[in-house]
């Protein structure tokens, strides 16, 4: 019977989760269940303001940027792995990840990596592979933005993204995409 150790924490993830409880505003309801009047006039007064959904960061690593620490905090990622994901930079598309460090392990543990990174994505060079790692983007999606390729800036094509996904997967989406 394999062992399977559980799984070390994100530190990227839990400020995500810590932010959005802070947003939400469900903090007072885990450290005080029975606030005083006086409270809730003052929690009302000083909500807690989402930060704009532009500077939201991915949970995910670049696999072109990350660093070899942020790399180590990926779960069954150890130094050779480590090695072997800075060797192949800079990605050009999430198929190429797949190809090399499929050298290394298993299909299935490739899978789990990309659970923690992504390729960065070029909206008008990018295979339908690399595209559809963005959050809420599908084949379908993939199909009917090659129908007005190309796109003239990161910004034309964020706004014909948001006709396909959530506000939500659109901040998420953004950090994905390649630096102009």
């Amino acid at each position: 019977m394999r062992h399977v150790s559980p799984r070390p924490t994100n530190p990227r993830l839990n400020a995500v989760v810590l932010m959005l409880l802070l947003t939400a505003g469900l903090t007072g309801c885990f450290l005080n269940n029975n606030p005083t009047p006086a409270q809730e006039a003052s929690d009302a007064e000083a909500a807690p303001i989402a930060p704009p959904l532009e500077e939201m960061k991915p949970t995910k690593f670049n696999m072109n940027t990350a660093s070899e620490s942020d790399f180590m905090t990926i779960p069954g990622v150890g130094e050779r792995m480590v090695r072997e994901f800075l060797e192949y930079r800079p990605y050009n598309s999430i198929v190429q990840f797949r190809r090399e460090i499929g050298k290394y392990v298993d299909e299935s543990q490739v899978a789990e990596y990309e659970k923690y990174v992504f390729v960065p994505v070029d909206p008008n060079n990018s295979d339908a592979q690399t595209m559809m790692q963005l959050p809420g983007v599908d084949q379908s999606v993939v199909d009917e933005l090659d129908l007005i390729k190309p796109f003239q800036s990161k910004d034309d094509f964020v706004a014909a993204l948001s006709e396909y996904v959530t506000p939500q997967q659109l901040a998420e989406g953004r950090a994905f995409l390649v630096e102009e």
